[in-house]
């Protein structure tokens, strides 16, 4: 059995000019003997994240796992700070990611060449029980490797999609913003959905959105309250912000 946090609330959406916010899930499984996060987040993630953590009594020292959906910058760079955990990612993933000349994209190229020389990085394939009670399953499309894993240790299972579905739309849509192949995006959701359908309950965690469960009607029902936003300094003072609140639509 896993205690489940999401620390981090993934966001469902894009900057207009500034492109991906980068804001995506973080969440921490702890049982009697490990410590676990899914996605460990971008670099702006780090403050809130080390609060967090804190909140809950866990420091970065007692983190004895990572586990990446897939290696974008938003979910994976993180891994360096948890010194002491092992670091799990697609076989498959990790080596499409390596093998990636830089471009404009959200690969990291730095920290995905020090995951694939990390001695601490373990390259999971799909089917594997890797952790207890935690297997990978394929679901390619918005990268060639991505994975989700299906928590089924717990009463209540959960579906971590990673970007594999990133929101609540993409869930429903069968749509993916951001795939390198369609087809296999929708076919991947399918996946998804047949997992959340088994057994009554199942809670998805989507990689840039609130966990989910599905309502009386098979409707996909948020399970929390979002909390979003941004302060900006247009006045002529530090203490004077303009605050846009992005918890939901106006």
């Amino acid at each position: 059995m896993y205690h489940i946090d999401v620390l981090i609330q993934g966001f469902p959406g894009r900057a207009v000019c500034h492109g991906g916010l980068g804001w995506s899930t973080i969440a921490l499984l702890r049982s009697d003997t490990r410590n676990i996060l899914v996605d460990v987040g971008a670099f702006g993630i780090r403050k809130p994240l080390e609060r967090q953590l804190k909140s809950v009594g866990v420091a970065p020292s007692d983190i004895t796992d990572v586990v990446l959906t897939h290696a974008h910058y938003d979910h994976a760079v993180n891994f360096v700070l948890f010194e002491r955990a092992t670091v799990w990612i697609g076989a498959e993933e990790l080596a499409w990611a390596a093998a990636q000349p830089p471009r404009f994209d959200p690969l990291p190229e730095l920290y995905v060449d020090a995951l694939e020389h990390d001695p601490r990085v373990r390259r999971v394939r799909d089917g594997d029980e890797f952790l207890p009670g935690i297997t990978a399953l394929a679901a390619p499309g918005h990268t060639p490797g991505s994975l989700i894993f299906h928590l089924t240790a717990n009463e209540v299972p959960v579906i971590f999609t990673g970007d594999s579905a990133k929101n609540r739309a993409e869930l429903l849509s069968r749509k993916v913003d951001a795939s390198i192949d369609d087809a296999v995006s929708t076919a991947s959701i399918e996946l998804i959905w047949n997992l959340w359908r088994k057994v009554p309950g199942t809670i998805v965690v989507p990689g840039h959105d609130l966990s989910l469960r599905l309502d009386e009607h098979g409707a996909p029902v948020y399970i929390a309250e979002r909390k979003a936003g941004i302060n900006a300094w247009f006045a002529e003072t530090l203490e004077q912000t303009t605050t846009f609140d992005m918890s939901a639509p106006r």
